[in-house]
């Protein structure tokens, strides 16, 4: 399975949704989901992140997820592992390659501890194992486990089968700008587009996170191409309330996942405990976000 690095672009990182009754995976909102990035004409997608819940799913209801979006449309496909420990992940790759197949065009995997050497060593395993190409996460908040940029590089220039770096570990901007420098490999910002501009500024490759309207990262990345930061900032300005809304701490999957349902993207906006859900007091100013939002939109 060759290990080409990851197009440039925005790489919509797909949510799960789930029936309100019985919280089961909500297919047919899923399938409408990832027809809408393919229609705004996204770089590829990513599935069972962070923001797919994937930690919560089973392996079957990863399959069954898996399986709709290959259905659905015929775009590149990252894959997410939730396990940070080798035997798992490696199960969790094995996975994403048996059902997506030539479509996978990389499988992210966590960074699990600050040593490069240890990193490296692993990641190298994970290939030989699965033949798949890495997309190598860092997102402390989720694992607990920091890594400085200068070590993730060292950890990186070690492993020829990584295909791309998601950097998520605050500050962005320097951590990419190291790992662009020193690697060569391309490297896309997340943390929900909070610091896409300084990312883009910074030698990023585009975008991958997940946002109610990835519309907004694709203008702002389209628009960096065409014309720098003014024509990104100008693009993405009627975008950055919202993507602040939904950067709130503890609640920002339910809000994202709310705003969603309330664009007619997908039927529910259930999240699986132990996530909270959208407090009542927000509901007022999403409102207002989504107004402003779809004003500009139409």
């Amino acid at each position: 399975m060759a290990a080409d690095p990851l197009a440039p672009g925005v790489w919509g990182v797909v949510a799960t949704p789930f029936t309100e009754s019985t919280q089961d995976v909500d297919l047919a909102s899923l399938a409408k989901l990832v027809g809408h990035y393919r229609r705004i004409g996204v770089t590829g997608v990513t599935v069972l992140g962070v923001f797919g819940e994937a930690m919560r799913l089973s392996a079957a209801e990863k399959r069954a997820v898996l399986e709709v979006v290959v259905e659905t449309a015929d775009l590149p496909i990252v894959v997410g592992a939730s396990s940070t420990s080798p035997a798992p992940v490696t199960e969790e790759v094995e996975l994403a390659t048996d059902v997506v197949g030539d479509r996978l065009a990389g499988t992210m995997v966590q960074v699990n501890t600050p040593d490069p050497e240890l990193l490296a060593t692993q990641l190298n395993a994970l290939h030989a194992a699965t033949g798949a190409g890495l997309v190598v996460q860092d997102y402390p908040l989720v694992t607990g486990v920091s890594i400085s940029a200068a070590d993730l590089a060292s950890a990186v220039e070690q492993v020829e089968s990584v295909v791309a770096v998601k950097a998520e570990a605050p500050p962005t901007p320097p951590a990419i700008a190291t790992l662009t420098a020193r690697t060569g490999v391309p490297v896309f910002g997340g943390l929900g587009g909070v610091g896409l501009l300084d990312e883009l500024a910074a030698g990023s490759a585009g975008a991958m996170t997940g946002f109610s309207f990835p519309e907004g990262l694709k203008a702002c990345v389209d628009a960096w191409r065409r014309g720098g930061y003014q024509a990104a900032l100008e693009a993405y300005l009627r975008y950055l309330p919202l993507v602040n809304f939904e950067a709130q701490a503890r609640v920002g999957l339910a809000i994202r996942k709310e705003a969603l349902r309330r664009r007619g993207l997908i039927a529910g906006s259930r999240v699986r405990a132990p996530a909270p859900g959208m407090p009542e007091s927000l509901e007022k100013q999403l409102d207002r976000h989504l107004a402003a939002v779809e004003n500009v939109e139409n």
